[in-house]
């Protein structure tokens, strides 16, 4: 029984495959040359995350297949719902990296606010000559403390981060096109827990009151931004945007305009439209915060993801 980890599998998730019976490779096979690896070696299980896709043309031409596993929360690179009218599973791993997705939002939060992005760009070069006037371009950063954070899309990551930011004493709003529960339990070591109710707004609302944004998202259907230059334009001057969700839920031609108008005050991407390829002047633009989509990737999260993709091939496949 083969599992094709082609975009990688922890080596906790690894083992525990492998004490099952089933042999795994971790090799990583070109796009192009998936459908044939797959018939050759008779794969029953096939592992990704967001750099391989699984279209109907590839799931017609392998009838090995029986198992798709995505390591993460979206599965807008699979064609989930023609695999399993073939009979296939398709699973995801949709708790494993909230954590790691929120930590990395507040990360780049502080990063804007303070302009850390942009000072560790220019210190190396200019920090023994410009000391002066670099503090001087920096002193203006902002506190987290009261200010508001608007969270689109807000199931398990935006709820992670939401108990993140309440917990730096920021107003918390979110919004949602599905009926989502709104109501959080923020537990303290050795304090105890406590229930609060998160404001849910309509998005034109949300993005009219947010000092920051953080979307949490799937690609839409139709390919079209959720961000683009209507929305942007509604927002206060001044704000910051963070897109850890997926490429494309921003309009990235429209964010540039409107950090070079100076109403959006800076962006942090961890995902991009054209990955993994991005725009070239996008990622060197003097505002915008950038990492190369790396919100799931700690070694905490990789570990969860790796033994919940163990368990449900086991579950499945192993008393076939």
């Amino acid at each position: 029984m083969i599992v094709l980890a082609n975009d990688g599998i922890s080596p906790a998730g690894k083992s525990k495959l492998e004490n099952a019976g089933f042999t795994v490779i971790t090799d990583h096979v070109e796009q192009s040359k998936l459908q044939a690896y797959i018939n050759e070696q008779g794969v029953l299980a096939l592992l990704v995350r967001s750099a391989t896709t699984v279209r109907k043309n590839l799931i017609d031409a392998c009838p090995s297949l029986r198992f798709i596993g995505r390591g993460g929360v979206g599965m807008d690179n699979i064609d989930v719902a023609y695999a399993r009218e073939k009979g296939l599973t398709v699973a995801n791993t949709p708790a494993s990296s909230s954590q790691s997705v929120a930590e990395l939002v507040v990360a780049q939060m502080f990063s804007l606010a303070r302009s850390l992005y942009d000072s560790e760009r220019q210190m190396p070069a200019k920090g023994a000559s410009e000391f002066k006037s670099l503090k001087k371009k920096y002193a203006k950063g902002s506190e987290l403390q009261g200010k508001t954070v608007g969270i689109v899309g807000f199931g398990r990551i935006g709820r992670a981060l939401a108990r993140y930011c309440m917990g730096m004493g920021m107003h918390v709003v979110c919004s949602d096109v599905q009926q989502v529960n709104t109501r959080l339990q923020l537990s303290i070591p050795s304090y105890g827990a406590i229930d609060v109710e998160v404001e849910k707004l309509p998005l034109e609302v949300l993005i009219s009151r947010a000092d920051f944004i953080s979307l949490h998202i799937p690609k839409q259907a139709d390919g079209s931004a959720v961000i683009g230059a209507s929305e942007l334009a509604k927002m206060k001057k001044g704000v910051f945007l963070i897109n850890a969700a997926r490429g494309g839920v921003i309009d990235e031609k429209a964010l540039v305009e409107a950090l070079d108008s100076g109403h959006v005050a800076g962006a942090a991407l961890d995902v991009f439209e054209n990955e993994p390829t991005p725009d070239a002047d996008l990622l060197k633009h003097p505002k915008i915060a950038l990492s190369p989509h790396i919100g799931a990737a700690t070694v905490e999260a990789q570990e969860r993801i790796g033994e919940e993709l163990a368990d449900l091939i086991i579950a499945e496949l192993a008393t076939a």
